[in-house]
């Protein structure tokens, strides 16, 4: 299989974002958007992630089979020195890279999956039923994991931490099937399919200002 770019950031010649990347933020306007720009950064076209009390996410709807490799390329700038992504409070990001999954409901914890059904009812969206997310973070090291404070369905893991120097541009290549596993692997014996791929970042709990690069988001067989 060759490798697929999953979109352009931008459209051929111009500054606004590709139409099949939504963006979205909280509901109500309760903190304002996050900012995401195409940009050109050493001959490179890339993605400006830039946070100011604000969320934001980016969001690519997948359908049929994903490849075997998720691929990117990262750099922090500025990172929130307040964050803390095991509180509510400090539930913040700079970077972050997410694949949403159509878990079967059936595998979820009675709790989880009734809380789940509250919450698509009340926002009226069909909310992935798992979530992975991929973080730089400057408060934690690469390797830390667990549970979103705020719902089990979202899933973090640390992959560039606070031993990363920021201003410097990092690759990453993950297996999701293996993060799915190591991370869902209790509920599902099996990776579900690929619902959609997201881009964020926010610093509205935080109160705080961070600024981020992203560059070659694709697929790899």
């Amino acid at each position: 299989m060759p490798i697929t770019t999953l979109a352009p950031f931008a459209s051929a010649g111009g500054t606004v974002l590709n139409p099949v990347w939504q963006l979205t933020g909280l509901p109500k306007g309760e903190a304002p958007l996050t900012e995401f720009a195409p940009a050109m950064l050493d001959g490179e076209a890339i993605l400006t992630l830039r946070t100011q009390a604000s969320y934001g996410v980016l969001t690519h709807n997948w359908q049929g089979p994903a490849p075997e490799f998720l691929s990117w390329r990262w750099q922090l700038a500025q990172g929130l020195v307040g964050a803390d992504i095991k509180t509510k409070t400090g539930d913040d990001a700079a970077l972050k890279v997410c694949v949403m999954f159509d878990q079967p409901v059936a595998d979820i914890p009675f709790l989880q999956r009734a809380a789940l059904r509250l919450a698509r009812t009340a926002t009226g969206q069909n909310l992935p039923s798992a979530t992975l997310c991929y973080l730089w973070d400057s408060r934690y090291p690469a390797g830390t994991g667990g549970p979103n404070p705020y719902t089990a369905r979202v899933r973090f893991m640390v992959i560039n931490g606070q031993e990363t120097a920021t201003g410097q541009w990092v690759s990453q290549r993950r297996r999701i099937a293996d993060d799915f596993e190591l991370l869902f692997g209790q509920e599902s014996k099996t990776m579900p399919p690929i619902t959609a791929i997201a881009i964020g970042a926010d610093s509205d709990n935080t109160q705080g200002n961070s600024l981020g690069y992203l560059s070659q988001l694709r697929w790899l067989p």
